[in-house]
């Protein structure tokens, strides 16, 4: 069956320019043109992926994300952001309320394709080849976190974390790589699924998410360790 995207968007031409290039690669489309009636649409329509303007009348793409990451029914719904604002506060202010996207118009449509089908690709396990299937523990355990692969859930210490789709999968790579350095553009390729061109602020922003999620805070215990000018690795107890 096709994904279906939904695109909450005020502006026509961009809605018209989405639509068709969208159908013309297979994807069934619905468009909101605010953010009152894209909360509502998402909520009952349930896509497989949202399209989110950053500059909406009434409630602004933020706040849009912000209440869709608190809905049991669209908290794991990829959300890829449109923005015309090159800020880095508000491409940084979008990762932090939830967004696992964003892209800066003008954008390029290839472009914009290549990040949907990486987005798509979350729920398909797009990081098992590392290690066979029959070979995964269904839960990974290190320093009082549980990973569940089949739920998509992580508990610390026994209470439930709840993370974005990519805050679990960059969490997940790292236990599951642990000890060993993995770089930010290891890491963008592995989570996101392509060459971001050196936007190594989108794994900073997510890995600073997941600290404060599993309270990891800084120290001589900190689980997930940064190595200046290199990337993250994550550390079990005793490898300091």
């Amino acid at each position: 069956m096709n994904k279906k995207i939904l695109i909450i968007e005020d502006e026509v031409n961009i809605q018209e320019l989405l639509r068709y290039n969208l159908e013309k690669n297979g994807y069934m489309v619905a468009i909101s043109d605010n953010g009152i009636d894209g909360i509502q649409k998402a909520l009952t329509e349930v896509p497989d992926l949202i399209l989110l303007d950053l500059m909406l009348p009434g409630i602004d793409g933020l706040e849009v994300c912000k209440k869709l990451r608190r809905s049991k029914q669209t908290k794991k719904v990829p959300i890829l952001m449109l923005t015309a604002k090159s800020e880095e506060l508000d491409k940084v202010l979008g990762l932090e309320l939830g967004a696992d996207d964003y892209i800066t118009k003008p954008f390029s449509i290839k472009e914009l394709i290549a990040r949907i089908r990486a987005a798509m690709r979350r729920i398909g396990e797009e990081n098992t080849d590392e290690i066979p299937e029959g070979e995964k523990p269904k839960i990974l355990k290190a320093r009082g976190i549980e990973i569940d692969h089949e739920k998509y859930e992580v508990r610390k210490n026994g209470e439930k974390v709840v993370l974005t789709l990519k805050e679990f999968e960059l969490l997940k790579m790292l236990v599951e790589n642990n000890g060993k350095v993995l770089t930010r553009d290891f890491l963008l390729d592995k989570i996101w699924g392509y060459d971001y061109a050196g936007e190594t602020r989108t794994v900073d922003v997510h890995i600073r998410h997941v600290r404060q999620k599993i309270n990891d805070e800084e120290g001589s215990s900190q689980m997930i360790e940064t190595i200046r000018g290199v990337g993250y690795r994550f550390i079990s107890e005793g490898e300091r």
